[in-house]
């Protein structure tokens, strides 16, 4: 495993076999399907078929949240903020809950248009305006600390990035977010929030599909696993052995 080569897995992968839009139906996608002998593809909805009988699947209930979130300076120049993690508090659950100031391991694009001072952006909650600041404090590695603060001292930190941030679509998606990806862009099982990124497979189940699935005799139980940096953090190194994963 050490000596694995990356540029061993590169392939070409076209532009236009990249769906920029999900299918109508969740579970109308292609399964692909390998036996120990031959490769297939199949419909997901049918994926049914495919499992044990008594078999059990465990599924990943984090929810993705709306992490994006787009500065304009004075200037006109944008900058976007990512919140990959939460610092202070260090848990989800309460940073997320928080009604004071947090602090969040972040990336950000467009950068050297952010030279420093605070930035500001308005927003809507609960029928009352108010305004989010975010103020760089130091680099944690290669993304940034930033601390978030807000006026409303009724709002938790969920509330304002649910109604200040966007969907963080992946980077093969090139398009911007729309209202549809808050929910498409979960699975209809998420529950505890905390993702910046969905856990993909698990986009594809439907409740009848879940439901299918019991009636069969298939059990599941359920984890938390929130998706943070480590999603997109590039490798670097020509070994695989070089590159420290995120924990």
């Amino acid at each position: 495993m050490q000596d694995i080569k990356i540029d061993e897995y590169d392939y070409d992968l076209p532009e236009d076999r990249i769906a920029q839009h999900p299918l109508p139906e969740r579970d109308a996608s292609k399964l692909l399907l390998y036996d120990g002998k031959a490769v297939s593809t199949d419909i997901f909805r049918n994926i049914g078929n495919n499992l044990p009988a008594a078999g059990h699947l465990v599924f990943n209930n984090t929810r993705v949240i709306s992490a994006r979130l787009l500065f304009r300076k004075e200037s006109g120049a944008l900058v976007e903020i990512l919140c990959l993690e939460p610092l202070y508090p260090h848990s989800y659950e309460l940073s997320l809950s928080s009604q004071v100031p947090v602090e969040w391991k972040c990336m950000i694009g467009n950068l050297k248009k952010w030279k420093g001072g605070v930035l500001a952006m308005q927003f809507s909650a609960g029928g009352k305006s108010d305004f989010l600041t975010a103020e760089r404090i130091c680099s944690e590695g290669e993304a940034w600390r930033v601390r978030f603060s807000w006026g409303d001292p009724y709002l938790s930190f969920s509330e304002v990035i649910e109604a200040s941030g966007r969907v963080p679509l992946p980077p093969y998606i090139k398009r911007e977010d729309e209202s549809k990806d808050r929910f498409r862009y979960q699975t209809v099982y998420s529950e505890i929030k905390g993702s910046v990124a969905a856990p993909t497979a698990g986009l594809h189940f439907t409740d009848k599909l879940l439901d299918s699935l019991h009636k069969r005799g298939i059990s599941h139980s359920n984890i938390t696993l929130h998706i943070g940096a480590g999603t997109f953090q590039p490798v670097r190194t020509p070994f695989i052995s070089g590159h420290t994963m995120h924990c």
